[in-house]
């Protein structure tokens, strides 16, 4: 797969996830007050496993195999 495809590609899943997101605000059942709690405990969990991925890869950084993978354990 090429450079321009995977950028695409990505660009594609991001503005999917976008409207989907958007969709699912505008058609929930629930208050305001409870969607913007629910996200705010989603962007926390999501902060809290990008600081452990990052803090995982940090360390690996001196390994001698730099390509080792390990089963993508980092996955949000």
């Amino acid at each position: 797969m090429s450079k321009k495809s995977e950028q695409a590609a990505l660009l594609a899943f991001l503005a999917g996830a976008a409207v989907a997101a958007g969709a699912a605000l505008l058609f929930t059942p629930k208050t305001g007050r409870e969607v913007r709690e629910k996200l705010s405990e989603a962007k926390d969990d999501a902060l809290d496993k990008l600081k452990s991925c990052s803090a995982k890869l940090r360390s690996r950084k001196g390994a001698s195999d730099p390509l080792n993978y390990d089963g993508g354990d980092c996955w949000i």
